[in-house]
Order: structure tokens, then sequence, then C-alpha cells
């Protein structure tokens, strides 16, 4: 089925830019595929070593080579709720794999933090750089080499583009997400917000406040906003790494452990079929296309301008924003899930959900359809048919001939400052272009306390700086969500500009972030002085500063602030911190063109 003429172009533009890269990956992978299995080529004292734990049974099964070997690598922790109910699903997958006739065990564990619990902490400083941990962490399970298939258990902001980084590096096996779903719904995302304002302002208490917080995030499961991690559950989904409507069914219902127990029963088949479908192969240029389109279809998550980017170097593929800017311009918004809209991933779900999107998009040639995917070749199996596509919410779902945005409200804005991003799905028309002085900061703090000061009660724009990979790993600045949102209700113009990046959750104030080069880097955002006029235009797709640009480029760059690289484990980073790419390149620590 023929796409859209600019998806089209896109892709062939992606894969002629990587042909490189992909060709040389795919090398890689069919020298890495035998023999198969590859644990009967193992030496003997290290393949026992490899079966010591299993029953007499198990290592007759794996010495024998008759049945695939299972990885299951899980994020299970108790610190995210997400991720919580991932503590029974090892002895359920290892009973229905069994019965398929395989053996899964579990090869290994990767750390996953919550951006909730260090949001505006100092542990954030090492939320980005967890990610490609979490990579090393995958690869570090599957290197034992005994294995024909894996299942990955992981949602959460930087765990699912961390261990599908690791999964490509292994891109020989066959490998599945097994999600687990969402948390009941609590207090609406509307009076959170509410809350969080009425606080930055001082008319409500900290025993009010964490009340809120406490009604918002209750329960197992991921947090209800669209932010990253729900981001991250679209993306596995119309990137066919799910099995459809697996995504947002939450935790322990009958339809969710079916899903668990059919991943299961697929990964075994995928294994030992006539055709066995490696991630490496599976994945490929069309695939990650189809996940920026769901991505601006459904207004998600700005981290995925890093993290399609680094995980697509992963398997050979060179993504940068200027496809995302170029497919913004055609992809309508259809979702509205907070901070697009009132309503949370659960109602998102029950009136419609991804079977809605992607049947939407599909009928109107805006997917690649003819995908391969963990159930099988094409998408139509994600989609729901034309004739039951009836959103049970028109507030939430909206067809593509009628949609709540001509566009996916992504941006890649540009100017004498460099390159930035600009999320405008949920910012107001009449606040998307700001031009005003600016007042420089160099930490989030600084903003606040100015804030309380009534030092921004104006048209501003607010600048923090040395905020960017090099600097300190690159935290999401979600604290600032609430004062700035405060200003503009107030009636003032304001907006963002940062080297660092928002929450999954950014709204409704304008926020050119990423910016690129950082100020570490040289960056002209680090020559800014408080006063120079800067201009944010969403619609023209501009960022500068209103200065000459002899004056901008005389000026002696401002230095980095002391401190913040000791403590809370940032000192164990610094390495990564002289390693990383820059914004544009993915942000990672990873070199895929053969120099290391």
């Amino acid at each position: 089925m023929a796409v859209h003429p600019i998806i089209s172009d896109v892709t062939e533009r992606i894969r002629q830019r990587s042909k490189p890269t992909r060709d040389a990956y795919l090398d890689r992978l069919k020298a890495a595929q035998e023999p198969r299995p590859r644990r009967q080529a193992m030496p003997c004292s290290n393949l026992a070593h490899g079966m010591a734990s299993c029953s007499e049974a198990e290592k007759q099964v794996l010495a024998e080579g008759r049945r695939p070997s299972i990885a299951v690598v899980t994020a299970y922790n108790d610190m995210l709720s997400a991720h919580q109910p991932y503590e029974t699903y090892p002895e359920q997958i290892k009973t229905v794999v069994r019965e398929a006739g395989g053996i899964a065990r579990v090869a290994g564990g990767v750390p996953a933090m919550c951006d909730g619990v260090t949001q505006g902490l100092a542990g954030m400083e090492l939320s980005l750089f967890s990610r490609d941990v979490i990579a090393m962490a995958t690869a570090v399970a599957l290197s034992h080499d005994l294995f024909e298939g894996a299942l990955l258990l992981g949602i959460c902001d930087k765990i699912v583009p961390g261990l599908l980084t690791g999964a490509l590096a292994f891109g020989h096996l066959p490998t599945i997400f097994v999600p687990s779903g969402p948390m009941p719904t609590g207090i609406g995302n509307a009076e959170k917000a509410k809350v969080r304002q009425a606080f930055a302002q001082g008319k409500v208490g900290r025993a009010e406040l964490l009340a809120s917080e406490v009604a918002a995030y209750h329960a197992p499961g991921t947090c209800t906003f669209y932010g990253t991690a729900n981001s991250n559950q679209m993306l596995m989904e119309i990137m066919g790494l799910h099995l459809p409507g697996a995504s947002f069914e939450p935790p322990g219902s009958a339809k969710r452990v079916a899903y668990t127990e059919e991943a299961c029963r697929r990964i075994v088949a995928m294994a030992t079929g006539p055709r066995i479908m490696p991630i490496g192969e599976m994945v490929d240029e069309r695939t990650f296309v189809n996940g920026i389109i769901g991505l601006l279809a459904t207004g998600g998550s700005t981290n995925h301008t890093l993290h399609l980017v680094a995980a697509a170097r992963a398997g050979g593929i060179l993504l940068d924003w200027r496809d995302f800017s170029d497919l913004s311009a055609v992809i309508p918004l259809i979702a509205r899930v907070y901070p697009n809209g009132a309503a949370d991933v659960n109602q998102f779900h029950q009136a419609g959900g991804m079977a809605f999107v992607i049947g939407e998009l599909l009928s109107a040639s805006l997917l690649h359809q003819d995908v391969n995917t963990v159930n099988g070749p094409g998408l139509a199996a994600y989609a729901c048919p034309a004739e039951q596509r009836v959103t049970g919410d028109p507030s939430i779902l909206a067809p593509v001939a009628t949609p709540f945005a001509g566009d996916g409200g992504l941006k890649i804005l540009s100017g004498n400052l460099g390159k930035a991003v600009v999320k405008t799905s949920a910012v107001p028309e009449a606040n998307r272009v700001v031009e005003a002085p600016c007042r420089i900061f160099h930490a989030q703090d600084e903003l606040d306390r100015a804030f309380k000061a009534g030092e921004l009660n104006r048209d501003v724009v607010c600048v923090v700086r040395f905020q960017g990979p090099k600097a300190n790993g690159m935290p999401e600045l979600h604290k600032l969500t609430p004062p700035l949102g405060v200003l503009q209700d107030q009636g003032y113009k304001v907006a963002l500009v940062t080297d660092g990046r928002m929450s999954g959750a950014s709204g409704k104030v304008p926020a050119a972030i990423h910016v690129t080069p950082e100020a570490l880097s040289g960056g002209p955002i680090g020559r800014l002085k408080d006063g120079d006029v800067i201009r944010l235009d969403c619609q023209a797709g501009v960022v500068e500063a209103k200065v000459d640009p002899a004056e901008l480029a005389a000026r002696t760059p401002a230095e980095r602030p002391a401190g913040g690289r000791w403590g809370t484990g940032r000192e164990l980073f610094a390495p990564f911190r002289r390693l990383v790419s820059p914004a544009d390149q993915g942000a990672g620590i990873f070199s895929f063109d053969g120099e290391w």
C-alpha cells in the first residue's frame, strides 16, 4: 500500500543516508546468527556453567538443543509503580514458555530509576545516562549467548529506549517487549496541575500538595498522563514490538494475563518457525518512521527526539531532527491526552486507543503497513477495522479527516542560537510567538527563587543553560512548569529556552528545548546576557537573539557554574559526560561507526 509522498520521501532519505551503516549492521547480524542454536557449539565447561541452576530435565533439553532457550531481561523493582507488577512475571513466563515447548530463564536485570522521584533533584542528572547503562546491562544479560529469543520487561522513560538499544546489539535474536499497563485513574490531571500552581504561588501548603500528588500516583502501574513512559508504550505497539492491543491494558486484568501468555507462545514460535524474524532485521527504516508518526499523531513526548535517534543508531539507521519536522508537517494530531487534553491513558484506551489511531493512520496512507512485527507481517492486525472505528469519546480521539490539529505539533527551531525542539500540541496558538527580554539562569532553583521574589512578573524569556548532556547529563526541567504556567496565566508572554530537557508532560508554555550546541560546547546560548531580546516563533520555526551577530560572537562565553559534579552518584558518570554526543545525535555515549 502506497504511503503519503512526504512519508515516502523521508523514509527513502533515511534509507539512503543510512545505507553504509545499515548494511554493515546487517552483515554483523548475519554473522551472529550461525551456528544455531549457538549453545551447541559452546565448550562443555561453559555450557555446564550456563545450565548449572536448571533441573535435570531442563539440562537435557538445553544440551540437546531441541527446544528454544528464551532470555527474560527484566527491569522489575519496587521503586517504579509501572514496574512493580513485573515481580510475578518470571514464574508466569517460565510456565507458559515450557508449555509452548521452550525454556525461559531470567538472564539478567537492568536498573530502572523513576524520574518522578528525582524531578528537580540531583538524581535527575543520572536519568538520561541511565538509558545507556540499561543498554549495556541488557547486553550483559544476553552476553551468555545461550538464547534463541528474548522477552524484555520494561516500560518507563529511559528503560524502553535502553532495552531497545541493547536488543539491537543482539539483533540476531527474535525479541518481544512485554508491558504491564497503567495504574487506575486517580484525580484529574487538570486538578493536579491546578494544585501544583497554587503551591508555587504559596496559596496551599505542602500537606495539600502531597495529598494531591498521592491521589494522582496511588497504585501499581504506569503513571496515567501521556508522558515519556506511555509514549514508550505507544511506540512499542505502533513499531510492532508489542502484541496488538497490549500497551494500555491495566495490570492484573484477565486480558493483561492473556497478553503476557500470548507473548510467551509467540516468542517460542518466532524462535523456531520456518522463517525466524530477529529484531535487527524486523526493525528497519519504515519501523522507525512509523514510530515518529505515532509520536506526532498522539502528541507524545519530546524526549523521543533523543531516544528514537539514539536507538535507531544501534540498528545502523540514522535519523535526524529534520525527519521529525518534515513528518510533523503532514501528520495530523488525532489524540488529546493530558497534557494535550483532559483525558488520561485509561480514558484514551477505553475510547479506542491504539487500534483507533493505527486504523485511522493506515486508512489515510499515513503509516507504512508493509512492515514486519512480532505478530507477523503487516500492521493490519494492530488496527481497528474501518466499519468498527468509532471513537468512544470525540474529545479524546478524532478521525484523520477532522483532526484536533493539522500537524503533529513538533517543530524544529533554528536561528542564531542553534537548533532546538519545541512541542506545540498543548500550547495555545496565542502563545506560540514570544519576543521579550531574557533572564539568564544556571539552575532551576535560581528561576524558582526569582519567581517567588516577583522578579519575573513581566513578559520574559527564561534562559536556563548549562543543562546539556555534557554539562550535567541533561536533566528534565519539569520543576519549571508550575511557575512558568502561573506567569502565563497572569497574562504575561512567557517562554523557556534551554539546552536541557523538559518532561514528557511538558505543556502549555512554549519551550525551546535541547538547544544545540549546548553552552558547555561553546553554543551561542552561553553568550547571552540578561536583557537580550529573544524571539521564539513556533509558527515560523525560529529561535534567535535580537543581538548584532558581531557583538554576540565577540562576547566572552559564560563560565560553567561550580558544583554539581559530585554526590548522588554523579561522580561515577563523569566519563559519560565526556563521551556524550550532541542532543540532535541522540545524546548517547555509543559509537556505532566501528571506531572504538
